[in-house]
């Protein structure tokens, strides 16, 4: 029933977070907010709700592993197995910004949780102790709000610059309609996420491996799952500049937002494996910068692309022994 539970709650993590986007955006457009804002703020949020929810309840229930590899697993997933997955299928070519900026700051955010967070640091930071306390999480939320600012500063400009002016959308759902969307998708995030820590807790325990294991395939893959999807199919409609972008922007909002969230709330103590899988993190996006930048067409071919499939399954071939 274990298994039967998990891919339950996976199942509502994903109907309830589109729930829940279309709810808060029909809402967002009543109030005469542009699409520009909602799909930097609300569509963003809601495609990483997933990994928040679950990382929310591993954090508080103190499974400090599943909430620590839900992240670096995820990343690790986005940048190796989502992009290479859709560079397979169709060569992606990525625009400067994400390149210039987007990119290199998901790399510095690996490399902050692994000084922050790791055994061999811990002790140089004047913080405390090793892992993610209340202060770490405080400095990722500050990192994420650069983050947003830079980046809507930078949309808003770009529109002003080209002189583009939005129009507004008016969405007709009656409100009552879009709360109750709100209401659903948020208790039906909460039960779904609640399921998968448990369930996936239990079925760790039942195989004699660690929860970092479950935390970095299962649950990883599973709270993965929206960006996969719209990866894949942003790949055959040869719109992979949004494919990448999608991956790269979610990245950023696992480990500035979630996880300072979840340490900012309860801290997230270190465990054994912390230091390879956020050297991990890091090295999948210096792969990605490494293929982007070795020619002017900034693009990632297939062979690149089966390289990084290639370079998950060693890793989780290397977890599993």
């Amino acid at each position: 029933m274990e298994y039967v539970f998990l891919i339950f709650g996976f199942v509502l993590l994903t109907l309830c977070a589109d729930w829940l986007v279309e709810g808060a955006t029909a809402v967002a457009r009543k109030f005469g907010i542009s699409d520009l804002v909602i799909g930097l703020t609300v569509v963003a949020f809601g495609t990483s709700m997933p990994e928040f929810i679950v990382n929310l309840f591993a954090s508080i229930s103190g499974n400090n592993e599943i909430a620590m590899t839900n992240i670096l697993g995820s990343n690790t997933l986005n940048a190796l197995v989502i992009v290479g997955l859709t560079a397979v299928i169709c060569p992606i070519y990525c625009s400067k910004e994400i390149i210039r900026f987007e990119l290199p700051l998901s790399i510095i955010g690996g490399a902050l949780v692994m000084l922050l967070g790791s055994e061999c640091f811990g002790k140089l930071y004047v913080c405390g102790d090793s892992g993610l306390q209340m202060w770490d999480g405080l400095i990722l939320l500050i990192g994420f709000a650069f983050f947003m600012f830079y980046t809507i500063r930078s949309v808003v400009r770009k529109k002003k610059a080209t002189g583009e002016k939005e129009e507004l959308v008016i969405d007709d759902k009656p409100v009552w309609k879009a709360i109750v969307l709100i209401l659903v998708g948020l208790a039906g995030l909460t039960f779904g996420g609640k399921l998968i820590v448990e369930n996936s807790t239990t079925i760790a325990k039942n195989f004699g491996v660690s929860d970092a294991v479950i935390g970095a395939t299962i649950v990883a893959l599973g709270t993965s799952l929206p960006e996969l999807a719209t990866s894949v199919i942003a790949a055959f409609k040869k719109n992979t500049d949004l494919a990448i972008g999608n991956v790269v922007g979610s990245n950023i909002f696992n480990i500035f937002f979630i996880l300072g969230v979840s340490s900012f709330v309860a801290p997230i103590d270190a465990y054994d494996n912390l230091l390879v899988d956020s050297m991990l993190a890091m090295f999948s996006g210096v792969m990605l910068l490494a293929f982007l930048m070795d020619d002017d067409e900034r693009h990632i071919s297939r062979w690149e692309g089966a390289v990084l499939l290639l370079i998950y399954v060693g890793y989780v071939f290397v977890l599993l022994r």
